[in-house]
């Protein structure tokens, strides 16, 4: 018998589990007859025909040599019994042999003999693994619930389609999700689960078996298709999952940090180029990326040190950057030792706009000196405007010190806000972040003692003892003069009490601050109503309704006073 090569004796994992290994034998004769042989195990001698050699699912040539010298073969297989007049489907060999592949090449069956030849492990290749796994997990299960498609892709669990099939709901947690590999790759297995009501699967080591089995270059070069064309989201599921197999390549964690980048999660962008430095402490284009992320958010001097950590790789336009927000955020610090709120408004412009424009603290500082200006409203707008970021998440970035100033900054634009709860939760917290910190233990007994005037009140006004609320108001001012909250409130009480000139200073003062401050206009417009005068009402109702066309209040109050204006004058 010839010698088959290692190649040939592997075979296909697939094939070589359903339909065994055969062994080859010199072809005798190319007659479709049978020649009877004595052998002592009386089995047959048939030439391998080509209809024998698409049950094994391979060619004509699959199977043999390329040398011209290679003498032709016949293989060996089982005389039928008497009363066998017809192989078994094709579908009842897969069954059989899936059942024991692992043992045996080839089994017996009710139908003859068959030769039986141990099959090592190790030869089944991938593909008859992950087959094996499959048919385990349903056995195991007591149901067929994994089907096996024909497609190479493998789909979502839990949703049925395509990591891009529109408007399914992507899971990006790798442990949950089969995602899309290769077609190319011969490892490859489709599973699809089929949904069960409302349920939704849970992951199973079926899944994470499959997913270690694919190649992390494969999930990163796809993800690097899918941020080129704009899927962000997309990208960073398949980045995940090729980290969650190799863990420990730098580049997968630099790519992700990109597609965080993308979705404007800076933090969590910044986080994984840590990573990936701590990887690889000389990978260059990590450095750069980190590098441009800390010019965004602020930390300049952090920005330098990885420049020169980025070799060739350095970005010389944010280089710039960085240098001119470091000129801009001296002065900002030399202006508010100073206590300069117009240069210090305008550095921290300056700075946002040369390239910091995801930097939370310059976004406070901006906010703090339009507070200090009485600017209450363009304060909150600036707030607004800078990033939101979970102030755990500040912590491990910038810090415990430098986020206890965030929370200042945002406290205070709270407590202008009437959100005085919020305002207080914040400065408590920013004390114990930084507990030598003056100004927040000032600001903390300021944030106290206008809650607590502000509840006094409310609670007396409620009980209509507005002489008393109208006092209560006036101590939380005494420690915010300019609060248009509580300047507001007290208009109310000086309106039930009659006292409407004084209430119209109150709202006329809150809107200062606040010229968006729909409350304090609405009760002011109620004012020029009740004092009949009927244009400045009508001014204050336009307003509202041209911020608000579906305010069914100042609507009411505008027709009111646009009648009265129409009456002839006595």
């Amino acid at each position: 018998m010839g010698d088959i090569s290692p190649e040939k004796r592997s075979g296909c994992g697939i094939l070589n589990a359903v339909f065994g290994r055969r062994s080859i034998w010199p072809r005798r004769s190319t007659s479709t007859g049978s020649v009877q042989s004595s052998s002592p195990n009386n089995i047959t001698r048939i030439p391998s025909s080509p209809i024998s050699k698409r049950h094994r699912g391979g060619s004509n040539d699959a199977f043999l040599d390329s040398s011209d010298n290679h003498k032709q073969v016949d293989r060996i297989i089982a005389r039928p019994l008497r009363n066998h007049s017809k192989s078994p489907p094709v579908h009842q060999q897969h069954q059989a042999s899936q059942a024991s592949y692992q043992e045996t090449a080839v089994t017996r069956n009710q139908h003859g003999y068959v030769q039986k030849k141990k099959v090592p492990q190790e030869s089944l290749g991938i593909s008859g693994e992950l087959d094996s796994m499959i048919t385990d997990h349903q056995r195991s299960k007591g149901s067929s619930t994994l089907v096996r498609a024909s497609s190479s892709n493998v789909m979502l669990m839990g949703d049925l389609g395509n990591l891009r099939q529109p408007g399914g709901n992507v899971d990006t947690n790798p442990s949950n999700v089969f995602y899309p590999v290769n077609e190319k790759c011969s490892t490859s297995v489709n599973v699809v689960k089929k949904k069960e009501g409302s349920e939704k699967p849970s992951s199973s080591p079926l899944c994470r078996a499959l997913s270690t089995r694919m190649d992390p270059e494969e999930l990163k070069i796809m993800g690097n298709e899918d941020y080129k064309n704009g899927r962000f989201a997309e990208a960073l599921a398949l980045y995940e999952a090729a980290i969650s197999i190799d863990p420990n390549k730098a580049s997968y964690r630099s790519n992700k940090s990109a597609a965080l980048t993308a979705l404007g999660r800076l933090l969590d962008a910044a986080f994984e180029c840590r990573e990936a430095i701590k990887i690889d402490p000389f990978y260059q284009r990590a450095h750069n990326r980190l590098a441009t992320l800390y010019v965004r958010l602020g930390e300049t001097e952090k920005a330098a040190h990885h420049f020169k950590q980025s070799g060739s790789e350095a970005d010389p336009d944010y280089m710039t950057k960085a240098r001119r927000v470091q000129i801009h955020l001296n002065k900002c610090s030399e202006a508010k030792k100073l206590r300069d709120w117009n240069t210090l408004l305008k550095e921290a412009g300056f700075a946002i706009a040369a390239g910091a424009d995801s930097a939370p603290l310059i976004f406070g500082l901006k906010a703090e000196a339009l507070l200090k200006m009485n600017r209450h409203q363009e304060a909150m707008e600036t707030m607004g405007k800078g990033p939101d970021f979970d102030i755990g998440e500040c912590v491990k970035f910038f810090g415990p010190i430098g986020s206890a100033s965030l929370l200042l900054f945002r406290a205070q634009v709270d407590m202008a806000a009437g959100r005085f709860d919020d305002a207080l939760a914040a400065v408590e917290r920013a004390s114990t972040l930084d507990t030598n910190n003056k100004e927040a233990n000032m600001i903390l007994r300021h944030a106290r003692a206008v809650t607590i005037a502000r509840s006094n009140g409310n609670e007396l006004f409620k009980a209509g003892r507005y002489s008393e609320a109208c006092v209560a108001y006036g101590e939380g001012l005494g420690h915010d003069p300019y609060n248009a909250v509580l300047l507001c409130n007290r208009a109310a009480c000086r309106s039930k009490l009659g006292q409407f000139e004084k209430a119209i200073e109150d709202c006329s003062s809150a809107l200062e601050v606040r010229a968006g401050y729909a409350k304090a206009r609405l009760r002011r417009a109620d004012l020029y109503a009740k004092m009949q005068n009927w244009a400045a009402c009508v001014q204050d109702c336009e307003v509202l309704m041209k911020e608000n066309p579906d305010d069914e209040e100042a609507a009411t109050i505008w027709k009111e006073a646009k009648a009265q204006l129409g009456k002839p004058r006595d």
